[in-house]
């Protein structure tokens, strides 16, 4: 066991493995299934705002991350500045919150997947296909990091490649260059004024607003994979920004396509608008290859979650507070216990998705939601609280590697804007349920943290006694 704990993270993960983890972890059913019901409720340039605004959140927070990780690139990352810079307590649940994000979304994962095969495979069970599903996301999480690196590459490049193609595709038929069925002009943005720029309110942009910060979720896995990334100083400020960028141009773009080409009205009642404007510009098998991508971008996410939630548990091991079985690694650098037990986790979630959907996964899906962005506050609380002690001490601000800009404006702008999604979701029935579920737990794991390092203070204090006896 002793020669396990002596093994370490190898950093094998380039600038582009970075971008493409952090993409595969955003870009997902969320984008491809969801779209069209959010156009629905905030209206076309309301959800466009929307999205901007989310991602002004997004960069602010990585803005921070991104001093935080090239000071002190640890694989964990934010949960080790949470314990270092806020409390251990915060830190202790920090790591369980994410990791729990990522483990329920395992378990929708693998059964959406299954789901999509029933389209060429009707005779097979779901189930046959999710485990099968399983088996390979947890294969390329257990071989070395540089074949989980790559692996996830390739998955992401599929969706980008498509969300590429689809702006393509949609900005021709936009402009009349090439025709649509049913329609002798070019639609150019009318539909964006047909129903004026705010249909249904400014309040319901505001809800919108909620969902887009989860949206978002994932670009913060950088922070995750600094630990095993080659020239961190170099590679993450790289990575931050061609993410950011990326991810504004993939989302605006994709929802100035589908609000120009689909009526507002009926947006939200379709089960794929992507698929609906691929038939309307006429794009043969245009179902098939959207459940192709769609079945990509699953299986992508679930690869990053795998990821993130093992190196949560390595991380949560490593600073002793949790059982050590799960800091030990393998000669290729995996922490293959924690890679195990969070596909174990996903394998619970994805049964009482199963037998009990309305109760105990309810609860883990609502906590899971709530967590992202409490997980974006610490991230902006740790660098507030870094950079202060870091001069305290003496330090020169020019000697960091990255800086974040207009400190302290950057950190607590991101940590109110955060703070706002959160205070908002108490006005949304629909989504109040996070809170009743995820203010609880939080108070859980503090608990828990404190009642078991009093335990081993108390246990330690008896070794000592009977010892000098």
């Amino acid at each position: 066991m002793e020669n396990e704990r002596k093994h370490s993270f190898q950093r094998k993960m380039q600038a582009r493995h970075l971008v493409m983890l952090s993409l595969g972890g955003v870009i997902g059913t969320g984008l491809f299934l969801s779209s069209g019901y959010t156009i629905q409720q905030a209206g076309p340039f309301g959800t466009i705002l929307s999205y901007l605004i989310g991602a002004l959140v997004v960069y602010l927070v990585m803005l921070c991350l991104g001093e935080l990780s090239v000071h002190m690139p640890e694989t964990g990352a934010f949960h080790s500045y949470a314990a270092k810079y806020i409390g251990p307590g915060t830190g202790f649940t920090v790591a369980w919150l994410y990791w729990l994000t990522w483990t329920v979304a395992l378990g929708s994962e693998f059964t959406a997947a299954g789901l999509l095969m029933q389209r060429w495979f009707p005779s097979i069970s779901v189930w046959i296909w999710s485990a099968l599903f399983a088996a390979l996301i947890f294969f390329l999480n257990i071989l070395t990091v540089k074949f989980f690196a790559e692996s996830e590459f390739w998955f992401a490049s599929v969706k980008v490649v498509a969300i590429v193609l689809f702006i393509i595709l949609g900005g021709a038929a936009i402009i009349g260059v090439l025709p649509m069925a049913g329609s002798e002009t070019a639609p150019l943005f009318s539909n964006f004024t047909s129903a004026g720029l705010f249909p249904n309110g400014a309040f319901a942009i505001i809800m919108t607003m909620l969902a887009v910060n989860f949206a978002f979720s994932g670009t913060e896995l950088i922070g995750i994979a600094a630990g095993e990334t080659v020239n961190p100083e170099k590679t993450i400020p790289k990575a931050i920004r061609t993410t950011l960028w990326r991810l504004i141009i993939f989302f605006v773009g994709t929802i100035v396509v589908l609000a120009s080409l689909l009526p507002f009205s009926e947006a939200g009642v379709l089960e794929s608008p992507f698929v609906a404007v691929l038939d309307t510009i006429g794009v043969p098998y245009a179902a098939d290859i959207m459940n192709f991508v769609i079945l990509t971008a699953i299986l992508s996410a679930a690869n990053s979650g795998l990821y993130a939630s093992s190196r949560m548990l390595w991380s949560l091991s490593d600073k002793n507070t949790i059982s050590p079985v799960f800091a030990k690694m393998t000669k290729k650098g995996i922490p293959l216990n924690a890679v195990v037990f969070s596909m174990l986790g996903g394998g619970l979630a994805l049964f009482s998705s199963i037998i009990a959907p309305d109760t105990v996964y309810l609860v883990l899906v609502s906590i899971s939601g709530l967590a992202v962005v409490v997980v974006w506050m610490s991230i902006a609380a740790s660098q507030f609280l870094f950079r202060r002690q870091y001069i305290r001490e003496g330090n020169s601000v020019e000697d960091l590697g990255y800086r974040t800009p207009l400190y302290p404006l950057v950190p607590i702008a991101s940590f109110i804007l955060c703070l706002a999604s959160c205070i908002g979701i108490a006005f949304d029935p629909a989504q109040r349920v996070a809170l009743y579920c995820g203010i609880p737990f939080i108070v859980i794991c503090y608990a828990g943290y404190y009642i078991s390092q009093g335990l081993k203070k108390r246990g330690a204090e008896y070794v000592e006694q009977n010892q000098s006896n």
